[in-house]
């Protein structure tokens, strides 16, 4: 049992879980989700750390097909520039490992932006808490419990 799964127990939030068998040598993890378990590449969102100016970190959630804009997100959250987090610090932060940062039950609460395209699906999906783990919720959901706000952040 993961954080992130916890969290959506906790929280009562309707979800299912969907497992498959990683394969370390994926060149991608999002993709290898999508061609795992058979799903559109627009409904899997990745987790993504970046870092805001002054060295605020900060979550965004694309589709994995997808890349996030950097611009589009410092906007979204007023600030002047953004760039990517190393992965490291990622980890220290959300208490998972690459590949397996799910937007739920992380270490620490970083603000969040999910792209807006999330809104258009009934539910998304979003990794588990581990590699080979998945979590498929409403968008509407996603959003509750992570309190992110959403934007036009994918190219």
């Amino acid at each position: 049992m993961t954080p992130a799964i916890v969290a959506v127990q906790r929280a009562r939030v309707p979800h299912v879980v969907r497992e498959y068998a990683h394969d370390p040598a994926a060149a991608s993890f999002g993709m290898e989700v999508v061609a795992k378990l058979e799903l559109d590449a627009a409904r899997v969102f990745k987790t993504l750390i970046a870092e805001l100016d002054g060295g605020r970190l900060v979550m965004a959630l694309v589709p994995v097909a997808q890349l996030l804009d950097l611009k589009a997100l410092a906007a979204a959250l007023g600030a002047k520039r953004a760039a990517m987090a190393d992965g490291a610090a990622a980890e220290r932060a959300t208490g998972y490992v690459v590949g397996g940062i799910s937007p739920l039950g992380q270490r620490r609460r970083l603000p969040a932006v999910i792209d807006a395209s999330a809104l258009g699906w009934e539910t998304v999906y979003v990794s588990g808490g581990r590699r080979g783990l998945q979590l498929e919720l409403a968008p509407q959901d996603l959003m509750r419990l992570t309190r992110a706000r959403t934007a036009r952040i994918a190219r």
